[in-house]
């Protein structure tokens, strides 16, 4: 089974980069809806996630497809209903929904002990299971996949980012560290990263060094000096990166909380639905 998994995302590069329509599209899904959770087998162990159908789920219209990782201690559940932001909890998805207004098919997987140890590369193969799932059975624009997440979360897209860069068109990664490896992790992707630097748990050094892996896979101009937070958090576009592969870097001054704000808002949704939003 795995195998067929593996060779199927193979045989979707081509598709990846031309953005083509899944499998699913022009079928009812049969599988899927916004409050059950879905099993498949992974490695021989039964692994779990729910999937998040827009209101108005249309069978011919090729929808984004993004999959969000919880952090550590948490699980797919808190990821979908979200968490105390004034406590260092998490919004629903990351807070993406809103913003995607229905564009956008969302996906939470559900950690094995409660994290994303990604030994052997298991969840990487749980990703490559559960993409699989969703593009037979609903309509994914194969050109738009994009991993998000916080924390353990975070250091999962990075796994994602080294080992299917074909498969994923971008990247978030909110106080993100290589905690969950990186296989591969010589080709470009679009990559948004987030920090703060005081994050008490994962060093501001951490997120930097998986930032600087994809500013070198993306051809981008190394800064010469890092950019410090003000009151507010600093975002930074690098300059000459291969063309449909930016590398954008947000700094500021707090913890290790996804939930960081700017006055009274909270800005990781926005600056991530941004940039996943460019890519058409």
């Amino acid at each position: 089974m795995l195998k067929s998994i593996s060779l199927f995302v193979l045989a979707l590069v081509g598709g990846v980069l031309a953005g083509e329509k899944s499998a699913g599209c022009g079928k009812a899904p049969s599988k899927f809806t916004t409050t059950k959770a879905s099993s498949i087998s992974v490695n021989g162990k039964n692994r779990q996630f729910t999937v998040r159908v827009p209101e108005r789920y249309n069978k011919d219209t090729p929808y984004r497809l993004v999959f969000s990782w919880h952090q550590l201690n948490a699980n797919m559940d808190e990821n979908v209903r979200g968490g105390d932001t004034n406590r260092g909890g998490a919004l629903a998805y990351y807070g993406l929904p809103p913003l995607a207004n229905g564009t956008a098919i969302f996906v939470s997987p559900d950690g094995l002990n409660k994290g994303w140890g990604n030994s052997g590369g298991e969840d990487v193969l749980f990703f490559d299971a559960m993409f699989k799932a969703v593009t037979e059975d609903m309509c994914v624009d194969t050109g738009l996949v994009f991993s998000t997440g916080f924390s353990y979360g975070g250091a999962m897209s990075y796994a994602l980012a080294c080992a299917r860069a074909e498969v994923l068109r971008a990247v978030a990664i909110i106080s993100g560290a290589p905690l969950s490896g990186c296989s591969g992790g010589t080709k470009p992707i679009a990559y948004y990263g987030q920090h703060g630097t005081s994050d008490s748990v994962l060093n501001v050094s951490m997120g930097r060094q998986i930032r600087d892996k994809f500013v070198k896979n993306n051809g981008c101009t190394p800064l010469a000096s890092e950019p410090q937070p003000g009151q507010n958090s600093v975002k930074t576009d690098y300059k000459g990166c291969k063309d449909g592969y930016p590398v954008e870097w947000v700094i500021h001054k707090g913890d290790h909380n996804p939930s960081q704000k700017d006055g009274n808002t909270i800005f990781a949704p926005k600056n991530t639905w941004d940039f996943f939003s460019q890519f058409k």
